[in-house]
């Protein structure tokens, strides 16, 4: 009889010993880091905007080269440009004023157009 009760508690310390056990758990944990990751992203990325179906959006992307790509959605198509440094030369009309500012950012002053 002694040796019957040692084999049960022998056997209940094995259980928490399996190690089978915590890749359940760690599935489980990997699981729900994917979809906050997910879901994060959408937030960041303001997502709804970019998959409803009548928006329109411009995004800006520098690489570490510094090559400027403009990804474009409009009218349900979405359009990749690259920017250069090309000089283009034509005919055209004033529309306003661009001002750098010390931290970077860019202020764009419409001119005021009046027909007489």
């Amino acid at each position: 009889m002694k040796f019957l009760k040692s084999v049960h508690s022998h056997a209940d310390n094995e259980s928490d010993d399996d190690p089978i056990a915590g890749v359940a758990q760690l599935f489980d944990v990997s699981i729900a880091f994917i979809v906050a990751i997910i879901a994060a992203m959408f937030t960041l990325l303001s997502s709804q905007d970019m998959l409803s179906k009548d928006s329109e959006w411009t995004l800006t992307k520098k690489d570490k080269n510094g090559n400027i790509e403009m990804i474009e959605k409009k009218n349900n198509q979405v359009v990749k440009r690259k920017v250069s440094a090309k000089n283009i030369s034509g005919n055209g009309v004033r529309l306003g004023t661009a001002y750098q500012l010390e931290d970077g950012q860019v202020i764009y002053v419409a001119d005021s157009t009046s027909k007489d």
